[in-house]
């Protein structure tokens, strides 16, 4: 099949980003990405250098498209908003008909720990929820909503733990409701007990 030397080049990073997101940097040769993007193997080196290059574009897109923190930065009580926003988690994980969990999540178990720039982009977008988490527990903390001596920031840190969990959990878990709505419970337990347990 003949492949188009010209192309656009944001479909093809989409594509690009929803196959690597399927099957992971390993599993994905540049065969596959020419076969999957519909263009010439020089073109996609031409526009986006070699794989590891094309695989960073398509995780900075991924990043891009999901601004999963908004709705903690919402006005109003805040554990309601926090409850939510694990809720909506959940289901979106349970919704995922093909499994393929998190981009960011499975890019740190693949090969962040082996690639600086890879680690860099997987650090800064947890840092990035930690720190919504953080703020909106500050913010539930000084409207009497948790316990005073509750640390946000500690707190911040377990949820962004469980949330990995959640994601590794729906992609390798064939029926994982049960355990990923359980899971959701206890960490608003947590956050709401006296006693620190985190």
């Amino acid at each position: 099949m003949a492949r188009n030397k010209e192309f656009d080049p944001d479909v093809a990073l989409q594509k690009a980003l929803e196959l690597f997101w399927e099957r992971g940097y390993e599993a994905t040769s540049m065969a596959d990405l020419v076969e999957h993007l519909g263009v010439a193997r020089a073109s996609l080196y031409a526009t986006f250098g070699g794989k590891r290059e094309l695989y960073l574009r398509a995780l900075e897109r991924y990043l891009a498209q999901r601004d999963v923190v908004e709705p903690l930065a919402q006005p109003g009580p805040a554990l309601p908003a926090i409850r939510a926003f694990l809720d909506a988690y959940v289901a979106e994980c349970l919704a995922d008909e093909l499994r393929r969990g998190c981009m960011v999540v499975n890019t740190a178990v693949e090969f962040a720990a082996r690639d600086a720039a890879v680690s860099a982009k997987v650090t800064a977008s947890w840092a990035e929820l930690e720190t919504a988490f953080a703020a909106a527990l500050v913010r539930a903390r000084a409207q009497g909503e948790i316990p005073a001596e509750k640390d946000p920031h500690a707190l911040a840190r377990f949820l962004l733990v469980l949330l990995q969990g959640v994601r590794v959990l729906g992609r390798a878990d064939p029926d994982p409701r049960r355990r990923l709505c359980d899971a959701v419970d206890q960490a608003m337990n947590v956050i709401h007990i006296q006693e620190r347990l985190v």
